[in-house]
């Protein structure tokens, strides 16, 4: 083992005596703080030993912390953790600007600070409310702050059966009309919520607009981040789903019972 240690030694040693020849690499190591004319590997650890020793400080302390959280950020795959070690390792690099007075360094981190807080809290507020939402709330009252508004006038299609699907909706003001069941939606009811549950992401019903109005809109992406950081969030979804094919159901168990009641009464009624 010692004999092999010496020979990886000596095979280091030929090779940076090579490279010591070359003029660059001579200035590099001089600049190091290297004799180009006696360069071994124990000396390089040596000399990058010293350095690193001479470095440490408390500045570099808090900038090596912040570099180990903003790692941890690109790790983190849920946004709550992800503003945490962002939060942290902000702080930590303010306090490295602070240390070594760099401002720009100092009031650059310490500015991400507040910013990453505000997005945390928001996101905390979003998951309290969802989370209160499905232990048996559904109304849609808690996500209208992340939803966006758009106007529709009467004789808008809002969609088409079959178009691809990449939002949900929910009316606010105005009519709207389910083409294929003969359905009007007042507002308060929610649209498009079973384009996100189809495997090829496709509408299942076309909507006309029947009286002017406007509606708020929510992409799948949302909703899906929104599952992320509280997966509850998809028991709620389904919860809403589900409702709505029951209703679907029971119009469609009533539209067959008045049939049947229509063919039983034109039956009685007819040649006698």
């Amino acid at each position: 083992m010692t004999a092999s240690n010496a020979d990886l030694s000596t095979i280091l040693n030929r090779i940076l005596d090579a490279a010591a020849d070359n003029l660059r690499i001579a200035k590099i190591l001089t600049q190091m703080g290297l004799d180009p004319n006696n360069v071994t590997y124990d000396a390089i650890f040596n000399r990058l030993l010293e350095i690193f020793l001479h470095n440490i400080t408390l500045a570099n302390m808090f900038a090596l912390v912040g570099a180990i959280f903003f790692v941890a950020t690109l790790l983190t795959q849920t946004m709550v953790p992800l503003r945490v070690a962002n939060m942290i390792g902000c702080a930590f690099f303010a306090a490295f600007g602070a240390l070594t007075g760099t401002v720009t360094t100092f009031l650059l981190y310490l500015l991400l600070v507040p910013i990453n807080a505000f997005r945390l809290r928001q996101m905390l507020v979003l998951i309290k409310k969802a989370r209160s939402a499905t232990q048996g709330d559904t109304s849609m009252e808690w996500l209208k702050p992340f939803m966006t508004e758009r106007k529709y006038r009467k004789g808008d299609i809002l969609m088409k059966k079959g178009d691809a699907a990449n939002e949900m909706l929910l009316t606010v003001t105005g009519k709207f009309l389910v083409m294929e069941i003969n359905v009007e939606l007042p507002p308060g009811r929610l649209m498009g919520e079973l384009g996100f549950l189809t495997p090829d992401n496709r509408r299942t019903a076309t909507i006309e607009c029947i009286e002017d109005g406007h509606v708020l809109t929510i992409t799948y992406e949302k909703l899906l981040e929104i599952y992320f950081q509280n997966p509850q969030f998809g028991y709620y979804f389904l919860v809403l789903t589900s409702q709505r094919l029951l209703e679907n159901i029971a119009r469609l168990e009533g539209i067959l019972a008045q049939n049947k009641l229509a063919q039983q009464a034109a039956a009685a009624s007819g040649p006698n």
